[in-house]
């Protein structure tokens, strides 16, 4: 029952049955010395042996070493000498080993080394047995080199050498030929591990001995794929790149490196040589490709590793990107990625090429051209699109957008195709590609506001104005939209200002935001609260400046537009008030129709009488403002100065007088706009000065008007604490000559009223004071009005006209010719009193 329980197999041993076994064995134990069978303690042993070995599978390692501590006391009884027979001999090197593989698996590595050592005794001159202790020797030694550490190293070492000392005394100790064949390929396959614990302690040149000892080993010399490997490494340590390059080289002769083996070896090359190994790396892999089939995956571990993780614009980055390029775009790597076996290794190096910044255009080889990948293409396409744009290769991007709008048209492709023509300076074309854009099934109109900001940024004007009036169109259609309507026209009218020949634009869109507000009501267009007031403040200054500056190019119709529309906005009520910003509106009111007048007079034309007619109503409802105010037009936030306001009250009165002069129906309309202003605060002599000046002349004359705003001045000049003589007398010879015209040569009271006034005024004034042309003038034109009546015999008449001459020639040194030649008149004219000496001429040139 014992034996059959041992022997017992099953496809999964448990932890039961092991148990079961392990009574069997227990039972063997006890009766060891059974009669009639032949070493039976070795055989107990044996069954210990066994049944450690399940328990070392099932990881209980304490019971595995019960079990052989207890077959090792079985055979410690016998003698080894004894021992012939091979499986007897074979078992009890077998039993060291496993109580060695047991006490490593405990972390007992002193007892494991202690037992392999001892197993030295029992090897018995077989070529297995040495073979089979050099194999734990050095699966020890592989185990400890496998944690990569300093302090395990040197032990890994000594363990490995015990191998190859072993394998080296079972050559020498096994004659038959087919018994060293395997202790033969244990020693190759020691040096190499030898040669790797080397490598991983930095030890290149021990390194270098052992690849040299395996390759001059027998008659052919090792070829085994890892040698090349090691090598190169070894090489690569002492900084030889030469020898390291010929070692990596020689690989692609070797078809019986695996793949695996190779990139690995590319790997380490790159990582030591860096961008200076990039080169190699090319030629290395293009063999490869041409040599034997090399997978996907390792293409894409390669292009990795070259295209590693330089800084971006370096030489050594443009160097990696050039060779990655071109390996990349080699039809036979292109093929490795063909085929739905490659999907997965297609995907990972589009990636990879597309986050890498100049291969961008490379990546579209690894994206297939079927219908289900039209959408990545696009993408691709587009951000070709992007680069060229950014180096300004403009032809190449519109072909790559191209492209990108035939596989998938939608607002980011027209979009840049949008940018292209921008940047081409080609407007018609940017303009006719916005056109288009709401036509596209993704179009949001925040592409219209990126493309206004783009062609602002670009200097196009016009492309600019294309889309916001093309945004503008969807505010008109009732389409919500995210930007307001007025910030639309405001930006608008921001833009076309920046010529200064698109006023004519400008009128027209701020007609439309007039008009739109008219159609809405201003809470709507404008917005509500202090956004709203300062939206309409906005647009009535622009207007108003625009008028400003189309008056000073002498556009005066455009003008007169401006200031018309900027007192339409002035005018739109606030806050329930019937009228706002009063001032403001009542002078855009006088320059619109001063700029009438000025545009009239520019261009030598005539008002029809109905634009004269509305002009006047213009004019009359300024003219309420000012009267409503007394003379105190108010700012929205405070009162008009001194030094604006008679400006704008003197061009009102002017502009009016001016107009009502060309109907007759308006009776003494003038007269009274006169007095009103010359009654105001802010009169000005000047000013009234102009106005009579005007009135006594041309088709405008109209003499009481000029006499009123003369007289008027005069006034206001003599009061003065400081008059000005020289204005003083203008106005005193312009209103002899308005009087004089209307009254002709006759004696008349009021005109030599009017040379007394003149005398009074010289009275007392210092020489040059009053000017003396101007006197000159008042004392021979007294003197010459005597001449009528004296010739028509009224002598009185005559005589006071040449003593008001004779008095005025007194008062100037400069007249003393005049006053010796008046005097001697006036003699004569008293003596004869009227007598025949009077016919002589009395003229005084």
């Amino acid at each position: 029952m014992c034996v059959d329980l041992s022997n017992a197999s099953a496809a999964k041993i448990t932890e039961e049955h092991a148990k079961l076994r392990q009574i069997a064995a227990d039972l063997l134990f006890l009766n060891s010395d059974v009669e009639g069978i032949p070493s039976p303690g070795i055989k107990a042993a044996l069954f210990f042996y066994k049944t450690g070995l399940i328990w070392h599978d099932l990881k209980k390692f304490d019971s595995a070493e019960h079990c052989y501590e207890k077959a090792t006391e079985l055979v410690s009884k016998i003698e080894i000498h004894s021992i012939s027979d091979c499986d007897e001999q074979k078992l009890l090197l077998d039993l060291n080993l496993a109580r060695s593989r047991a006490a490593w698996e405990v972390s007992d590595s002193t007892l494991a080394i202690t037992l392999l050592n001892r197993s030295k005794n029992v090897l018995f001159g077989l070529a297995g047995n040495y073979n089979a202790l050099a194999n734990q020797y050095l699966t020890f030694g592989k185990m400890l080199l496998s944690k990569s550490e300093v302090s395990t190293l040197n032990q890994s070492l000594k363990l490995m050498n015990d191998a190859l000392e072993l394998c080296e005394k079972g050559l020498r100790v096994v004659k038959r030929t087919e018994e060293t064949l395997n202790l033969k390929e244990l020693r190759l396959k020691t040096l190499r591990f030898i040669a790797a614990a080397h490598l991983q302690g930095d030890e290149f040149e021990s390194v270098l001995k052992c690849v040299k000892v395996l390759r001059e080993v027998g008659s052919g010399g090792d070829h085994h794929p890892s040698l090349s490997v090691l090598a190169m490494k070894a090489w690569l340590g002492l900084g030889r790149y030469g020898e390291a390059e010929k070692e990596l080289r020689g690989m692609v002769l070797n078809k019986g490196i695996p793949e695996g083996v190779w990139v690995s070896a590319v790997d380490s090359y790159f990582q030591a040589a860096g961008t200076a190994g990039t080169e190699t790396v090319k030629g290395v892999f293009l063999g490869l490709l041409d040599r034997c089939h090399v997978s996907a995956g390792a293409a894409v571990r390669v292009i990795n590793r070259i295209i590693g993780k330089g800084v971006i614009g370096g030489e050594g980055m443009k160097v990696r990107a050039k060779v990655a390029g071109e390996l990349v775009a080699d039809e036979r790597v292109v093929a490795l990625f063909q085929g739905e076996g490659a999907a997965k290794e297609r995907a990972t190096m589009h990636a990879l090429l597309w986050n890498c910044a100049d291969m961008f255009e490379k990546a579209l080889l690894y994206v297939p051209h079927g219908i289900e990948n039209r959408i990545l293409r696009a993408k691709g396409f587009r951000v070709l699109c992007l680069c060229y744009l950014g180096l300004l290769q403009l032809d190449r991007a519109e072909e790559y957008i191209n492209e990108a709008e035939r596989l998938e048209p939608n607002i980011a492709s027209a979009f840049l195709k949008f940018k292209i023509f921008l940047q081409k300076k080609d407007d018609n074309s940017a303009i006719t590609q916005v056109q288009s854009m709401p036509s596209c099934l993704d179009f949001s109109t925040d592409f219209l506001s990126l493309v206004a900001h783009e062609a602002i940024s670009c200097g196009s004007l016009s492309v600019a104005t294309a889309s916001l009036s093309q945004l503008l169109n969807f505010h008109f259609s009732g389409k919500p939209m995210q930007t307001s309507e007025v910030v639309v026209f405001r930006t608008l009218v921001t833009i076309l200002s920046q010529d200064q020949e698109n006023y004519s634009d400008i009128l027209k869109h701020m007609k439309r935001a007039h008009a739109r507000q008219s159609e809405i009501g201003p809470d709507c267009f404008f917005g509500t609260g202090e956004v709203g007031r300062r939206e309409k403040s906005w647009f009535a200054a622009n207007a108003w400046n625009c008028g400003v500056r189309t008056g000073q190019k002498k556009n005066y119709e455009l003008s007169a537009e401006f200031f018309r529309l900027a007192s339409e906005f002035y005018g739109i009520p606030e806050d329930g008030k019937t009228e706002s910003n009063d001032a403001m509106l009542c002078k855009s009111l006088v320059l619109t129709v001063s700029a009438i007048i000025a545009d009239e007079k520019h261009k030598n034309g005539n008002l029809l009488e109905t634009e004269v007619r509305e002009a006047i109503a213009l004019l009359t409802r300024a003219g309420k403002i000012l009267m409503s105010t007394s003379g105190t037009m108010r700012k929205s936030d405070g009162y008009v100065t001194d030094a604006i306001e008679p400006n704008f009250f003197f061009l009102y009165t002017w502009s009016a007088c001016h107009l009502h002069s060309r109907l007759s129906d308006t009776g003494n309309q003038q007269l009274l706009l006169v007095k009103n202003f010359a009654t105001s605060k802010c009169c000005d002599p000047k000013q009234l000065l102009q106005i009579g000046y005007e009135a006594s002349q041309g088709s405008q004359f109209n003499p009481e008007v000029a006499v009123f705003a003369l007289n008027a001045c005069l006034s206001s000049l003599l009061v003065s604490p400081s008059p000005d003589y020289q204005t003083v007398a203008i106005v005193l010879r312009k209103l002899i000559c308005v009087s004089t015209f209307c009254k002709g040569e006759s004696d008349d009271d009021s005109i030599f009223e009017m040379y007394k006034q003149a005398y009074r005024i010289m009275v007392g004034l210092k020489e040059g004071e009053y000017p003396i042309e101007e006197a000159k003038w008042l004392a021979t034109t007294a003197w010459n009005r005597a001449a009528l009546p004296v010739k028509m015999g009224h002598v009185f008449s005559g005589k006071k006209w040449m003593s008001l001459g004779l008095e005025l020639a007194t008062k100037y040194p400069g007249m003393h010719g005049y006053r010796a030649c008046m005097e001697e008149y006036m003699a004569d004219f008293d003596k004869f009193n009227g007598g025949a000496d009077c016919e002589r001429s009395m003229m005084v040139s």
